[in-house]
């Protein structure tokens, strides 16, 4: 991927806001891990999730010194992806996708309450017989917090 560091900006409209954002993926709070996308292209996403102190997994990861998940961080980063795959389809409320793959995923950076991650997606290989393929990094500020390579699947909804 480029290494362009995203930035998130507070004070500039979002492509799409959380409700736009749960008209396209399926998931609903306390799962819905992204809270807006900043830019979108036809190959790539920038999203972002504002992290309190109140989520969900920072009472029990870990007491006193919390930190969310990096399994969370990749679910963010899929989530993101997803919203990029989906606003390429037709009718993109008839379809979900799906985790297929991850591959050479490295965490960099804790990511603790307070933080903003910024999460950019690529399309590395095109949508075909279901399947799409990309490059991910989520940031923390200037820094990496993690990065990796997803193979995800495309499925229509019943």
């Amino acid at each position: 991927m480029d290494k362009i560091v995203p930035h998130y900006e507070p004070d500039t409209v979002p492509v799409f806001d959380v409700n736009e954002i749960k008209k396209l993926l399926p998931h609903r709070p306390p799962f819905l891990m992204v809270d807006r996308i900043q830019e979108i292209g036809s190959d790539y996403i920038v999203g972002a999730k504002l992290l309190g102190i109140n989520e969900w997994f920072f009472s029990g990861h870990f007491p006193g010194e919390p930190v969310m998940p990096g399994v969370l961080i990749l679910e963010t980063m899929a989530q993101v992806g997803g919203i990029l795959v989906l606003n390429n389809l037709d009718e993109p409320e008839k379809y979900s996708t799906y985790f297929a793959k991850v591959s050479n995923a490295k965490f960099k950076k804790k990511v603790v309450p307070g933080d903003v991650l910024v999460v950019k997606m690529r399309i590395t290989r095109p949508l075909e017989h279901s399947f799409v393929c990309m490059d991910g990094e989520a940031y923390v500020g200037n820094s990496i917090a993690c990065q990796s390579s997803m193979m995800a699947q495309v499925i229509k909804n019943r």
